[in-house]
């Protein structure tokens, strides 16, 4: 582990270990677009001689869940009981989701499978030489073309509602391709009050670039160029910047926690009438893959605030869990267990 890097006090880690203990004891709720992620691995074979171009021979094709499906499989391998809604398309991505979700035991009833509609779908081509690792050679998008109906928006919010009342928190994974929105969001908010009950039902949000759209949210957890998108300032290496813009956007979009992932700079979070508190990169900083890991991060830091832990408690076990995600290749999750092994270490 680099010098640099997050240490945990023992006070505080008996603390983490105790919150990471009461994961199994919570129902998640995730509403969010489901995308799919597909690697192809070839063994690289020749140049072609049509153009200056390797040519593969493919060993394996695998669809794993990326996106809103990343982060609810982050969810269960972190060990909370899912509650899983969103949409995928009627075609070999959309049918691989729902069927790795039901292999996992996940009901996939509120999972809508749209005719007519294009899963979102994120193919990696890794070559691989001999005995060396996979190197990715190119990634090809495939997205549908427009946003999802707003009947099919209003028909997965209704599809929660009943399960609010159990559930301990409600993730909202949307990318921008109209899952949901702020609308649907300040319905499913209203309902989710809880009279009597302490504090209300946490919602956390990840939009990619939609994030100024919603408000009143309990937290987000943007990466850095996702809150230059929102704000329009180019933040580079200015934290007086950083510390401006996160506080703004905190308060414009009246949240109660902000926390900004910088990659391999760590985060910040930001709460109201605190100061930002910086968090500096989890693990040795030797990062295989970043593919997925603010999935991660949004997974644990949620599942941490249903299991009763401070903001700052669940960045810590976000930071934690990115920290170990981006040392596996391709998308990948974390375990409890490997959750909890790393703070007992650190």
């Amino acid at each position: 582990m680099s010098s640099h890097a997050m240490n945990i006090k023992a006070s505080d880690r008996a603390a983490l270990l105790g919150i990471i203990g009461r994961f199994r004891q919570q129902r998640v709720v995730l509403l969010g677009y489901l995308v799919a992620d597909e690697f192809i691995q070839g063994e690289i074979v020749r140049i072609s001689r049509e153009a200056p171009v390797l040519i593969l021979k493919q060993l394996e094709k695998r669809i794993v869940p990326g996106g809103g499906a990343n982060a609810a499989n982050n969810l269960v391998e972190l060990g909370a009981r899912l509650t899983l809604a969103g949409a995928v398309g009627d075609d070999e991505s959309g049918e691989s989701l729902l069927r790795y979700f039901r292999e996992k035991r996940v009901s996939t009833r509120r999972v809508a499978t749209l005719r007519g509609h294009m899963t979102p779908t994120k193919s990696r081509v890794l070559g691989v030489l001999a005995h060396g690792h996979p190197q990715q050679i190119v990634r090809l998008d495939r997205e549908p073309g427009g946003k999802l109906d707003r009947r099919v928006r209003r028909r997965l919010t209704k599809s929660v509602l009943p399960v609010l009342a159990e559930a301990s928190a409600l993730l909202v994974a949307d990318y921008g391709y109209g899952a949901t929105d702020s609308a649907e969001m300040e319905f499913l908010r209203r309902r989710a009050r809880r009279p009597g009950r302490g504090r209300s039902l946490p919602i956390t949000l990840d939009s990619r670039y939609d994030l100024p759209s919603y408000f009143g949210l309990t937290a987000a957890t943007p990466n850095e160029p996702e809150i230059e998108e929102a704000t329009g300032k180019r933040i580079g290496n200015d934290i007086d910047l950083l510390h401006r813009v996160g506080r703004k956007v905190l308060r414009r979009q009246s949240f109660e926690a902000l926390l900004i992932t910088r990659g391999r700079e760590g985060m910040v979070l930001f709460q109201t009438r605190r100061a930002p508190q910086h968090l500096p990169i989890f693990g040795s900083g030797q990062v295989a893959d970043v593919t997925g890991a603010g999935d991660t991060v949004i997974a644990a830091f949620t599942l941490a605030l249903a299991a009763g832990a401070s903001f700052l408690q669940a960045a810590m076990l976000a930071n934690c869990a990115g920290g170990l995600v981006v040392m596996k290749s391709g998308t990948a999750t974390v375990t409890g267990g490997e959750l909890a092994e790393a703070i007992r270490n650190a």
